[in-house]
């Protein structure tokens, strides 16, 4: 089916069925034409690879990506797009559409039996009220992809892909860094979509490490520490890490023996400081409170 960019043609499809915009699913369905396919490009769609779609509205960006690769999955949590995407994708053989919530999708079990053989990416225009849940899902459960290509609301795409160590950063952007390589791809603006958005979009790649590059004794300590310094990121560390639990002298043992000033805050550190006092940490056996 052609033209599912058309605003007319939208909007006729959608009256069709019955179809009226849930808000709190953060529908807004792509009139840009030449969006989909760069995505479809961004995440190496290809013959031999696997995608894995969240959030497929009508299957705009569905036909781009079902066109390049082996085999696409789109999970779509509203059961009325269900049978819209049954005559958008009509002609397409290489889609499943799956309904259900991608927060409570077991992705492994999901990419094991759909994609065998296959190399994976996931990629999908994403709700924003899901954005930062669902990426972090996807990347704790160290799924076997190779890149997550998503569009995000342009804001939230400088937090996730900001460098540690400057002012942009926050505790999900170190999260971010530890489990991929992310960047910026392109801007999006609001009036790419219908119906149009208050905020601008950006679509991001997170290139996923297929070994983590850090040495780290304890993931749980790590991510401990930056989610108590970035809670309460205008204090100190010296400060902040006290919500661990740890008594001042302690952290302040730890800061000085990682080489950081104990009048550092969150955004000043890089991640290899902040797994430096988590492997010391570790090493002097602190139990911390909130781990």
């Amino acid at each position: 089916m052609d033209k599912l960019t058309d605003i007319s043609k939208i909007r006729s499809l959608l009256k069709q069925h019955g179809f009226k915009f849930t808000k709190s699913l953060g529908q807004n369905f792509l009139i840009n034409p030449s969006v989909c396919p760069k995505m479809a490009e961004a995440c190496g769609a290809d013959s031999k690879t696997g995608v894995l779609e969240i959030g497929p509205g009508i299957g705009v960006l569905t036909r781009e990506l079902a066109a390049r690769a082996a085999h696409v999955v789109a999970i779509e949590i509203d059961n009325r797009l269900l049978p819209v995407l049954s005559e958008t994708l009509e002609d397409v053989t290489n889609t499943r559409i799956i309904h259900g919530d991608a927060m409570e999708t077991d992705y492994q079990n999901l990419i094991e039996r759909e994609f065998a053989g296959l190399k994976v990416a996931v990629c999908a225009n994403l709700p924003y009220y899901i954005t930062s849940p669902i990426i972090m899902h996807l990347l704790e459960s160290r799924l076997p992809v190779d890149n997550i290509t998503v569009m995000v609301q342009k804001e939230t795409a400088v937090r996730l892909c900001s460098q540690p160590g400057t002012r942009e950063c926050g505790a999900i952007s170190l999260a971010v860094w530890y489990y991929s390589r992310p960047e910026i791809l392109f801007s999006v603006s609001r009036g790419s979509f219908m119906p149009a958005p208050n905020v601008d979009s950006a679509v991001i790649r997170l290139n996923i490490h297929k070994a983590t590059p850090y040495e780290v004794k304890s993931e749980k300590l790590l991510f401990c520490f930056i989610r108590s310094a970035f809670g309460k990121r205008r204090k100190t560390l010296y400060n902040s890490l006290t919500d661990t639990g740890l008594a001042k002298e302690q952290v302040g043992a730890l800061l000085d023996d990682a080489n950081v000033p104990r009048t550092a805050r969150a955004e000043q550190l890089t991640l290899c400081e902040f797994i430096r006092i988590a492997n010391l940490a570790y090493d002097f056996g602190f139990e911390l409170e909130k781990i």
